[in-house]
């Protein structure tokens, strides 16, 4: 029975590194950058130094010209009408906030998108997402299109945002 005892500090710290170990068996977590936000192309993409450009995982914002993707907008019962002065809006917020501000980006499954940008939650000063943050105010809409981490929470937080009538979601 003294022999037993012997192993239970053993067994107790197994049990630790267990549950802190990553989702996916023998993968390292994604590391966490910081930079700081020196240019703000739109709400949804952002130069981060020393990162380069940055496209917030799980959120798609209006684009400044009329386009193709405008359409993602309009099936989610969006009038074509807001596109551009939300764009406007997005990212006026944008730079206002963020532009010069330190941020932390935590990345998730996929690095880098087809045009090489680093795909990352944007985590600001105030421990905050921006990515969330801009649903939240209307600023953006989820991306459906591709699974995250997030979207469950993303979703939640566009349903909201609907409900309140803010941004994209004014009438």
């Amino acid at each position: 029975m003294n022999r037993c005892l012997r192993f239970i500090p053993l067994l107790l710290v197994f049990a630790a590194l267990l549950s802190t170990a990553p989702a996916l068996p023998g993968a390292a977590p994604p590391p966490d950058l910081g930079g700081i936000v020196t240019w703000v192309y739109d709400a949804d993409t952002l130069k981060v130094e020393p990162h380069g450009q940055v496209r917030l995982i799980g959120i798609d914002a209006p684009e400044k010209a009329a386009s193709a993707r405008d359409l993602a907008f309009t099936r989610q019962g969006i009038a074509a009408g807001r596109l551009r002065p939300v764009h406007d809006a997005g990212l006026d917020w944008s730079i206002h906030h963020i532009k010069g501000q330190p941020v932390t980006l935590l990345l998730d499954q996929t690095e880098r998108d087809r045009h090489g940008r680093l795909l990352a939650y944007v985590r600001l000063a105030d421990g905050r997402l921006l990515n969330h943050v801009l649903l939240e105010e209307g600023l953006a809409i989820v991306y459906r299109r591709f699974d995250f981490r997030l979207k469950a929470e993303f979703l939640a937080a566009e349903t909201k945002a609907r409900e309140r009538g803010v941004g994209l979601w004014a009438h």
